[in-house]
């Protein structure tokens, strides 16, 4: 089953239907068979993946309304031609970045996350690429996921260790640290180097 995508396309699109069959829903039945619908596809999820059921519930099956992706910002901070990573607790580097929480714009979110992880105060300057995650990202995730990469400007501040990134540093594209590759890969920290290069940049999107 593991080797096989089509079960996780099931699993995602029954999830789908049942959210929205669970929103829009207003006969007590058609509201049962939604939710087993709904349990069905979690349960299928946690067979395949041997993801925890209690982790597939709070991130498959809590959310109410059409089921739309989750909105995750990368910001890009460059000191001359290095780019900021932050070693997350596992080891592995990536662009400071993380949901975009509600009641904030992307933009808002991108200072947020900076500041929260390498404790520097940036201004979002532009949008570098706006991606579908699983066409670029592995591995591939049963919640859809849209990747918004922002470029910063570094404005101050200083890294203080937290409780999600050990260290941070400045690094050029030939010799970038191991990456964090299910938050960003190799290709796509060369893009933001060409958008920092670029004197006008026209947003990348899937």
């Amino acid at each position: 089953m593991k080797g096989n995508k089509n079960w996780l396309d099931w699993a995602v699109e029954l999830q789908s239907i049942a959210q929205a069959g669970l929103h829009y829903g207003r006969d007590r039945f058609d509201l049962e068979r939604y939710q087993r619908v709904r349990d069905i596809a979690a349960e299928m999820l946690t067979e395949g993946s041997g993801i925890p059921p209690e982790k597939v519930r709070d991130l498959f099956c809590c959310e109410s309304g059409y089921q739309t992706p989750k909105l995750d910002t990368r910001a890009a901070i460059f000191q001359g031609e290095k780019i900021l990573l932050v070693r997350e607790l596992d080891g592995l580097w990536s662009l400071p970045g993380g949901w975009v929480d509600a009641g904030l714009s992307v933009a808002e979110s991108a200072v947020k996350e900076v500041l929260e992880e390498a404790g520097l105060t940036v201004r979002a300057e532009r949008i570098i690429a706006v991606q579908d995650r699983e066409k670029h990202n592995q591995p591939v995730y049963a919640w859809k996921i849209c990747k918004i990469f922002v470029l910063c400007t570094l404005l101050g501040g200083a890294f203080v260790e937290n409780s999600e990134t050990t260290e941070s540093g400045y690094f050029s594209l030939e010799d970038l640290p191991p990456l964090a590759e299910e938050k960003n890969t190799q290709e796509q920290i060369a893009l933001c180097f060409e958008a920092h290069r670029a004197k006008q940049w026209e947003t990348q999107f899937d």
